[in-house]
């Protein structure tokens, strides 16, 4: 893909308001005009398309967001945070009034990078015996820390602990800290939760992934036990990735919303650490990793001492404080202005990065590598702005909103700050749809909706699909956890049901095995890769269909009185059910 280096005139992003989230309801969306911004956009916006949603439409899109200019769309770079602002100009062509702060379509979002000195950063484990045992960065261990007020972090020889999987989850009658105490040790953790680990779909959600599976908990959990490090083992089936995906997504620069607190509240260190390392720390410790790993998925399993074992280690980072911008456009409501259907699409990626590689005997170069995200996320959010474009060119009685946000490849840390500063209230969106990640495989029979079995929008589309002669197809891994691993749970968790429909895997032409094998094959060569890179030979045309799908669910729900909602006993529906007696 050619680098195009082509500036264009600013463009001016002048529009009307949207209804303020304090605005009384009878208010018409014409009464505020706010002030026009601009910016310098680094490529031009698409001239030529159109109300419908087509494949050249959703195309033109895609290339330009993945184009090397935007180097990866990292967010907080400069030129990151001009694919942002492509975005918000591309809002305003296509007819979006402005959603974010201050009359504009963007929202701030305050954050830190944080980027370790890999030659001055360290774990070493300490064997019972005396025998060191460094680790080699990327190729044994990751290591990061989510401190943010000092460039030097670090923590004397501390003793290790093989906790399980991390959990505590009474309502699962399941602890595996028990009553032990942690402060100051370092805790070795395994991916994932007990029920995928034994399979019985009885213990937790069988093989389902739970949040408890997640790693963001397993860290969240090791900091409440005061440990000083929680490294978690890697196994490329439990986690749904390999190792490339680990070490790719936690080096170089990492990126954080601005804590409170600083950070002081986490574990000094967190981490991965490979299986064959895995295997190396429990043998110098007298224990055998498989056994302990059958031990840790059977209930009553209490944390082991890995006795005589102990871990040191330091990082040396460089912090910068850094903006970056959720991007918002709202289309009023012409009878129910002041009730939402909500789209989502995260916009950024992983950036560019720095790889070493080594040429000729003798001589080592180092390359630059961008990760272009063609794939994730530059489809989803040309499916955001397809669908706005299509949905400005009729009224409809309730408001769209469209929320592209950042931050989401590194924790949903950009969908998760909208949550918490709603630019509408939580109990005023009726629902909303997530977009993250279509492969371009050609005309499906199907769709696969994450997390099947949570909320009405799946019967919504359901009903769609069996219009086009398709069906639903429930997630074919749900021990991946993928429900948990986009932004749409940022927004489920406080109630809002929220759909996460992506492409199906039946494939007209291949069939079933046809389309695994090509999911399987983005995941292996491409995914998190410099090789998410957007290609005029993809097959759009199941995406433009799933994505005519996607807009006829909301249409039906911004034209309708309904509140769709979770279905009973779903762990999100209590909590909307209070947000909603709140209206």
């Amino acid at each position: 893909m050619k680098q195009i280096a082509l500036a264009v005139s600013i463009l001016a992003l002048a529009a009307c308001g949207g209804p303020k989230a304090d605005a009384p309801a009878d208010t018409p969306p014409e009464a505020a005009t706010p002030p026009a911004t601009s910016e310098a956009l680094l490529l031009p916006l698409p001239t030529d398309t159109t109300a419908d949603i087509t494949a050249s439409d959703l195309a033109v899109r895609i290339k330009t967001l993945a184009d090397d200019t935007f180097e990866g769309r990292g967010p907080g770079t400069p030129v990151g945070e001009a694919a942002a602002a492509w975005v918000g100009a591309e809002m305003a062509r296509v007819g979006l009034q402005p959603g974010g702060d201050d009359g504009t379509y963007f929202q701030k979002v305050a954050m830190v990078n944080q980027t370790i000195d890999p030659d001055q950063s360290f774990l070493t484990f300490t064997a019972p015996d005396g025998t060191e045992m460094p680790t080699v960065l990327k190729e044994d261990v990751v290591i990061w820390t989510k401190h943010q007020d000092s460039d030097t972090i670090n923590f004397a020889p501390s003793d290790v602990v093989f906790v399980g999987y991390g959990i505590d989850a009474p309502e699962y009658q399941w602890n595996d800290y028990g009553d032990q105490d942690y402060t100051g040790k370092t805790v070795i953790i395994l991916v994932n939760d007990p029920g995928f680990a034994t399979g019985d779909p009885d213990l937790f959600k069988g093989n389902a992934m739970t949040y408890y599976g997640r790693w963001t908990y397993k860290f969240e959990e090791a900091a409440r036990r005061g440990a000083a490090a929680a490294i978690i083992v890697h196994e490329t089936e439990p986690a749904a990735y390999g190792w490339d995906v680990v070490k790719n997504s936690w080096s170089g620069a990492q990126s954080d919303l601005v804590r409170a607190d600083g950070g002081a509240d986490r574990a000094l260190m967190e981490g991965w650490v490979t299986r064959d390392m895995a295997q190396k720390l429990f043998a110098s410790a007298g224990l055998n990793f498989d056994d302990m790993k059958t031990a840790a998925k059977t209930r009553g399993f209490q944390a082991v001492p890995m006795t005589g074992l102990k871990a040191t280690g330091e990082i040396e980072q460089t912090i910068e404080n850094l903006d970056s911008r959720n991007v918002i456009g709202v289309l009023p409501g012409t009878t129910a202005p002041d009730e939402y259907v909500l789209y989502t699409a995260h916009w950024d990626h992983l950036g560019k990065k720095t790889g070493k590689k080594t040429g000729a005997p003798g001589e080592d170069f180092y390359q630059d590598q961008i990760y272009n995200g063609a794939v994730d996320n530059a489809t989803g959010v040309s499916a955001l702005l397809e669908m706005a474009e299509a949905f400005k060119a009729q009224p409809h009685d309730r408001s769209l909103l469209f929320v592209s946000v950042t931050l989401e490849e590194s924790g949903l840390l950009g969908s998760e700050y909208f949550a918490e500063h709603p630019t509408v209230p939580l109990n005023k969106i009726v629902a909303g749809i997530n977009m993250d990640g279509a492969l371009p495989i050609g005309l499906t029979k199907d769709m696969v909706v994450i997390g099947y079995g949570a909320s009405e929008l799946e019967d919504r589309l359901k009903a769609v699909l069996d219009a086009q002669g398709r069906v639903i197809k429930p997630d074919g891994k749900p021990e991946a956890g993928y429900f948990y691993r986009s932004d749409h749970v940022s927004l489920a968790k406080r109630g809002v049901p929220m759909l996460y429909a992506d492409g199906g895997e039946d494939k007209v032409e291949g069939g079933i095995a046809a389309g695994k094998a090509a999911a399987a094959a983005y995941t292996a060569e491409r995914y998190h890769k410099p090789m998410d890179e957007y290609s005029d030979s993809w097959d759009l045309a199941g995406f433009t269909q799933d994505i005519q799908s996607l807009f006829a669910v909301g249409e039906g729900i911004a034209d309708s009185t309904d509140w769709p909602t979770w279905y009973p006993g779903n762990e999100f529906e209590a909590v909307r059910k209070d947000s909603l007696a709140s209206n």
